[in-house]
């Protein structure tokens, strides 16, 4: 196996833990105050996509390892880079400036869910390029996803009176607003799903 392989293997593995690490200090730290929810903290958007991009880390790692190559993982990887990049992003314009909103447990947690990890994997998705091209109008269907998440969130928060983040909370938001936040953030998706599409089934640097 080449250094490269062995140095990009190295990077998929020590960052899938970092994810990982993070996601079980934020349970073991919300647990330790008496105050965890399981489905709340799985309804965390940023929560669902590190769990995601832990799970395209290493898949890609045993893909590599293998020397083999799978369509399957390479849009796995696709998938989980749009949505990690949706995430860093969504943070930074959306919650990142708002006081008084404390999102993760502990402080480190907070730089390596909403910082760390999406240009983690936007890093790892340019260097070790999936080798097959991307269907822009077939992948468009990824945006199911966020599609399912967000009805599920104002079903759910209309029925429990909470809701992930403030943005998606009707109380804190005109109608108006909370349709311009969402259209934007799918605008985003379909832009980032077109730059996926366009890395795709072009050579890494060497």
């Amino acid at each position: 196996m080449k250094t490269r392989s062995k140095l990009l293997i190295s990077y998929k593995l020590l960052f899938a833990l970092l994810g990982f690490a993070a996601v079980i200090t934020e349970i073991a730290v919300i647990s330790e105050r008496g105050v965890f929810n399981a489905v709340n903290f799985l309804s965390y958007f940023t929560i669902q996509n590190n769990l995601i991009a832990v799970a395209a880390l290493i898949l890609g790692a045993v893909v590599m390892a293998s020397g083999k190559q799978s369509k399957a993982i390479e849009l796995f990887r696709g998938f989980a880079t749009v949505f990690m990049v949706v995430v860093g992003i969504g943070f930074a314009i959306l919650l990142a400036g708002v006081e008084g909103i404390t999102l993760t447990a502990v402080p480190w947690d907070n730089t390596v869910l909403h910082y760390i990890m999406p240009v983690v994997i936007a890093l790892d998705f340019l260097i070790d390029r999936p080798r097959t091209k991307f269907s822009f109008k077939k992948n468009l269907l990824w945006l199911l996803y966020p599609a399912v998440y967000f009805t599920y969130t104002m079903i759910r928060g209309a029925q429990t009176g909470w809701y992930p983040y403030p943005f998606l909370n009707p109380a804190n938001n005109s109608l108006s607003s909370l349709i311009v936040t969402i259209a934007a953030l799918f605008v985003l998706g379909v832009v980032l799903i077109w730059a996926v599409g366009r890395v795709a089934g072009r050579k890494s640097s060497k």
